[in-house]
């Protein structure tokens, strides 16, 4: 493989960015594709999978390296030395690259494999609360599952297209899938490509949604005509998957501290042909109290720590830190309490989280259902998704029903 000057220096610029500058690394690649419009589809793929690469083994080159945060411009070229030596890619006669004992970087890489920090690129507290919620074993295989890049699955819009019908038009497109067996709307591409761009895509045939994300909006058991309530809806992936499973009949309120997240979820909605939404901004607990028993079923996709999707966010390793940790579980308990509220008597509730960690999933929910909050709740089931078992994001789902 030959490395050409212009690429490279766009994956070293966004590495600065990333690293230096606390930008997130969809945002970092995001503005390196836009570098340059001759760069082909090859040339993309080179620079969006070499940034995310450095990224997710970021702590093992540093070593490797022998280089320290905050990485000057020779740092990151030393760290991008080390993923050619690693990769096999001969180094060129670069002004940039000094010269690099590639004898000495494989026999360093052999050593620190036999240390799971070193091996998985995960910072030591992140190690620590792995092994203390999960047991060393459970947890030595989650975070190799976790440090595998994610495929990319699509959710099939059922108010548009069925999956078969999209499977033909994406292939018509050039883009191969598989069905993917238990995920009734998945599709897995068989080769990453750029999804957005197609036909398919633009008539509102798919949104981008991994397999266990997938789980969520059908464990919250909904039917066409309830009134449901979608809690912490962001950009609203589980939103939309709501309407389609709900036949675009009944009310969905989708709900938000942000606005701006908010105005995503319209535009989504309309390409999805999804007309039962109603969005809500969270700015007073009024927008709570308004709703209080009214609900048939309410989703707490609640925020938290994001352990369960660093497959495809390799950066939140190094932007997560301890204290956010102790702060988010706080704010699951507070976001139970407050939103439970709005499920009306025989209605249902599902607690969900993208985390691996059992204070983030079942702790809180025991928490709660043994509060006075709670007491008017019943457990039904939950479901821990890891991502060794499962091939897909690490997720929590439980579901809860109001006596």
């Amino acid at each position: 493989m030959r490395l050409h000057r212009n690429l490279v220096f766009a994956v070293i610029d966004s590495l600065r960015d990333i690293f230096n500058e606390d930008v997130y690394a969809d945002k970092a690649v995001e503005k390196a594709l836009k570098r340059d419009k001759r760069w082909g589809a090859r040339d993309r793929k080179f620079v969006a999978e070499t940034i995310y690469d450095v990224v997710r083994w970021k702590r093992l080159y540093a070593e490797i390296a022998n280089v320290k945060a905050p990485y000057s411009r020779p740092d990151l070229w030393r760290l991008f030395a080390v993923w050619c030596v690693l990769k096999g890619i001969q180094l060129p006669d670069w002004n940039q690259i000094e010269p690099t004992p590639t004898r000495r970087i494989k026999g360093k890489f052999d050593e620190l494999l036999k240390i799971r920090k070193f091996r998985e690129s995960i910072p030591d507290w992140i190690d620590e609360v792995g092994v203390q919620e999960l047991g060393e074993e459970v947890w030595t295989k989650e975070i190799a599952a976790l440090n595998k890049q994610a495929e990319v699955i699509l959710r099939t819009n059922t108010l548009n297209t069925t999956k078969a019908h999209l499977q033909k038009q994406l292939a018509s497109e050039g883009i191969d899938t598989e069905f993917i067996k238990g995920y009734d709307d998945a599709l897995k591409l068989v080769e990453r490509a750029n999804v957005f761009k197609t036909e398919a895509f633009k008539k509102g045939f798919f949104e981008v949604q991994d397999a266990s994300s997938q789980l969520v909006a059908a464990y919250l058991d909904v039917e066409p005509g309830m009134k449901v309530v979608d809690t912490c809806a962001g950009a609203g992936g589980k939103t939309l998957h709501l309407a389609s499973l709900m036949k675009n009949k009944g009310q969905i309120i989708a709900m938000d501290i942000y606005e701006s997240k908010l105005k995503k979820l319209k535009v989504r909605a309309r390409r999805n042909g999804a007309h039962n939404i109603d969005t809500r901004v969270i700015d007073s607990t009024k927008v709570i109290k308004k709703l209080q028993g009214k609900a048939d079923r309410v989703l707490i996709d609640a925020p938290c720590s994001g352990l369960g999707v660093i497959r495809r966010n390799p950066d939140s390793k190094w932007k997560l830190q301890p204290e956010f940790l102790d702060k988010i579980r706080g704010t699951q308990q507070e976001v139970l309490q407050q939103y439970s509220k709005m499920v009306k008597s025989g209605g249902k509730m599902v607690y969900a989280t993208c985390s691996v960690l059992p204070s983030e999933n079942q702790q809180q929910v025991e928490f709660f259902l043994a509060s006075d909050a709670g007491k008017d709740f019943k457990f039904v089931k939950d479901e821990k998704v890891l991502s060794h078992k499962s091939g897909f994001d690490g997720f929590y789902m439980a579901l809860l029903e109001r006596k």
